[in-house]
């Protein structure tokens, strides 16, 4: 058999219908992986059951790719490769995306393997498309400080940032955080400085707004615990 392919496999970015997220392609392949290197073992079997009830997780080969994860593990987790395809989960979204994954993928490069990324849900790209703001030219900064005088110093940095080449800034926080990063963002920011709020992009409950941090003042809402992208745009 020839040597199989390295495929970025995305998920949902939630609790969300697979169809609606996830082409019919992406699933066919799914259903045909046996190996995969994975951020969460337990999520991304509850994850391939979504897909297609009827895989067998038994039959699966589980590799796990997290901060823990040592760098001389990574070729053990491309071995399978010499003769199997090997799909690439991370625990939301797209792989290697503000999630782990692009060191496999720089080692399958200089191993001459095959990348094949797959079309699916992706926070960032989705945020920017609705928000409204520059996207010819923006940067995911990934996370925000959590000291409240580094985060606040990190926020005046990114709106200047905006001004300054007119790039739009995209940045994250862990959900249980929201709303202190949301509150220090409306009190140290220019008024006319436009920030976009993506909340759980993609499901039911879905909240995609953007107003100028002046609008945002009169009514911020409560985002704690879900997940949100944040976004300053002019």
């Amino acid at each position: 058999m020839a040597q199989g392919k390295l495929y970025l496999i995305p998920t949902t970015l939630g609790d969300t219908e697979i169809n609606n997220v996830i082409p019919e392609n992406v699933k066919q392949i799914i259903i045909n992986t046996k190996y995969f290197i994975v951020e969460n073992i337990r999520t991304t079997r509850r994850y391939l059951k979504k897909v297609e009830r009827s895989i067998n997780i038994d039959e699966l080969t589980f590799f796990v790719l997290d901060k823990r994860t040592k760098p001389q593990e990574l070729s053990e987790f491309l071995k399978p490769i010499a003769q199997n395809n090997i799909g690439i989960i991370s625990e939301s979204g797209c792989p290697a995306v503000a999630d782990p994954g692009s060191s496999i993928v720089e080692l399958a490069h200089k191993k001459n393997i095959q990348v094949i990324p797959l079309v699916g849900p992706s926070s960032i790209l989705l945020s920017i498309m609705a928000s409204g703001f520059n996207g010819q030219n923006f940067a995911f900064v990934g996370y925000i400080p959590v000291n409240k005088s580094d985060r606040i110093k990190r926020i005046k940095e990114l709106e200047n940032k905006l001004f300054r080449e007119n790039q739009t800034q995209i940045f994250i926080e862990t959900p249980y955080r929201n709303n202190y990063l949301l509150e220090d963002i409306v009190k140290n920011c220019n008024q006319n400085t436009k920030l976009c709020i993506a909340t759980d992009i993609s499901l039911e409950n879905e909240f995609i707004v953007t107003k100028t941090i002046a609008q945002w003042k009169n009514v911020l809402p409560n985002i704690g615990k879900r997940n949100t992208i944040f976004l300053l745009g002019r």
